[in-house]
């Protein structure tokens, strides 16, 4: 995929926020809708959306859960045609581009899955929406250079390690799925200076957390060991589930592995808007768990909250980060 240079602007696109936008990463919506109205654009959403059943549902009933991803791009439809559809979460976006083009080179699953919509008077035709990501619009739609001359206060001095995770470079979306580069250029434009960081496509775990704390806590510290050993000051990432995974148990590996890491992981659009003059409460930075403080006073920024603290829950419990 190549940067546009903002030929491919809308005003307005629909939008599929998916339930972490309202849970653990609304600072990620709050931050997005700020970064879109400084760059003047919209995000519709879509009304009565569903849950896009995340990375499990599809391993336990795959009829299900193509017709519950498909449910959403029918409403999508209703609401605003052929528009373009933007997923700011990874999964949902691998989700809803998946069943689309699932339905689109398998007849029979496109059959039982209009079967499935038909229950509730819906119908989808795979190939009517153009489903993206939210770093796709920035980039190619608004454009690099249009971003660099919206930046009012550039980060310069922080150290940035961009952090992509697995889901948005595996299906056909024209990143290069070992090292892509899209995150690193938008934050250089930004005025951060971008660490090499080699383990920016690996996973995070996902949901292992909930199965298999010792794989997952590896998971988490080898990408945390990677943005530390080049001396990064903050992880930027794009993907809610990362950005739970390496804040949330960061205490943990460093108790698992008696380590002491602290470094904070932020998303992206919190990043822009600090560079476009927002205010980091506003952005919401301070409500994750490790905090960045000491990032913010390289760039002259203070965090306006306090941030929220990992407790853990009984041994016995599942390996749950609890928030107070």
């Amino acid at each position: 995929m190549t940067a546009a240079n903002g030929n491919g602007r809308k005003d307005n696109y629909l939008y599929y926020p998916g339930c972490s936008q309202r849970a653990t990463s609304r600072a990620y919506e709050k931050s997005a809708k700020l970064v879109g109205q400084a760059l003047g654009f919209t995000l519709e959403e879509i009304n009565d959306w569903n849950c896009c059943g995340a990375t499990d549902y599809f391993s336990v009933n795959v009829l299900p859960a193509y017709s519950l991803v498909a449910r959403n791009l029918s409403l999508a439809v209703e609401q605003g045609g052929t528009r373009d559809l933007v997923a700011p979460c990874s999964a949902c976006f691998l989700n809803l581009r998946k069943t689309d083009t699932n339905m689109g080179k398998y007849p029979k699953l496109n059959k039982q899955v209009n079967q499935a919509l038909a229950a509730g008077n819906l119908h989808y035709d795979p190939g009517t929406l153009n489903i993206r990501h939210l770093l796709d619009v920035i980039v190619q739609d608004i454009g690099f250079d249009t971003i660099e001359a919206r930046v009012t206060k550039p980060l310069t001095g922080l150290r940035v390690a961009p952090y992509y995770g697995c889901l948005i470079v595996r299906p056909d979306a024209g990143y290069n799925t070992e090292y892509p580069t899209h995150l690193d250029e938008l934050l250089t434009r930004l005025g951060a200076t971008v660490v090499d960081f080699p383990m920016k496509t690996h996973c995070c775990g996902g949901h292992m957390t909930q199965i298999g704390e010792d794989v997952a806590l590896e998971l988490i510290r080898r990408l945390v060991h990677n943005a530390a050993e080049y001396d990064a000051d903050m992880i930027v990432t794009l993907c809610p589930m990362c950005q739970l995974n390496l804040d949330a148990y960061q205490g943990q590996v460093n108790s698992h592995f008696n380590t002491d890491y602290r470094l904070p992981v932020l998303f992206f659009t919190q990043l822009m808007g600090l560079a476009f003059g927002i205010k980091p409460g506003d952005l919401d930075i301070g409500s994750e768990i490790i905090p960045a403080d000491a990032a913010l006073a390289k760039i002259g920024q203070e965090a306006e909250t306090k941030p929220r603290q990992a407790v853990r829950r009984d041994k016995n419990a599942l390996p749950m980060p609890s928030l107070d």
